[in-house]
């Protein structure tokens, strides 16, 4: 797992990062310094003095830190599909297969030290703050187009495949699927930030309690 290299649509980047120790630098400290600032106040100015470089180098590598941000938000996607495949290719069962792979979803993310490149729980904070601003901008259409959004899409289509193992009627696998990803992030946004929007910002475990909710809601849904 140490040596895994991510398959990333190669319209995320100018020159693919993962081929060059400077290009993992660059994406390494930019998570850790997007995560530091938040996405308003990043630059390239600011990442190229952290890690001794110029901005022309970064540039070699992406055309705006919003196509940055889309790369690496991409990446989570690509790495929770690998878990999810990792945690449940041995498990039989369409429901139980269903239940750990949200459970995987929700799971608190801590630094796995055969995450290559990146910090895992840090770019997970990103995705929980930033993920929203990959997509709600007017360009949102042409950068879908490019297949940008890939990685979410392939998430999601796991999930679906495993819905209809548990209850192939079911009309609404697209959407019940994108919803539970995109309700995981949110109650952690949510139960931190905005508590009246959740219930469990008084929660002990609030990932474990996240799950068991996400869990309930889709079972009941396609059953």
């Amino acid at each position: 797992m140490a040596s895994l290299k991510l398959d990333l649509n190669p319209t995320l980047y100018l020159k693919n990062p993962q081929d060059t120790a400077l290009g993992k630098k660059i994406v390494g400290e930019g998570v850790q310094l997007i995560d530091e600032l938040g996405f308003e106040h990043f630059t390239f100015k600011k990442l190229a003095e952290k890690i001794g470089s110029t901005e022309a180098t970064i540039y070699r590598y992406f055309e705006s830190k919003h196509r940055f941000l889309v790369y690496i938000i991409a990446w989570y996607w690509h790495w929770m599909e690998f878990k999810i495949h990792f945690s449940t290719h041995y498990l039989e069962d369409p429901k139980e297969k269903l239940s750990m792979a949200i459970k995987t979803l929700c799971r608190e993310k801590i630094n796995d030290p055969n995450f290559p490149i990146l910090d895992e729980s840090v770019l997970f904070r990103i995705v929980i703050n930033e993920s929203d601003k990959t997509y709600l901008i007017k360009e949102v259409d042409k950068i879908n187009k490019e297949g940008s959004f890939g990685g979410m899409k392939q998430l999601c289509e796991k999930l679906m495949l495993m819905v209809q193992e548990v209850n192939p009627n079911y009309p609404f696998t697209r959407s019940i699927c994108s919803t539970v990803i995109q309700t995981a992030h949110d109650q952690l946004f949510f139960s931190e930030h905005l508590p009246r929007l959740s219930d469990f910002s008084e929660c002990e475990n609030i990932p474990e309690e996240i799950y068991l909710f996400i869990k309930d809601f889709i079972f009941k849904a396609i059953n």
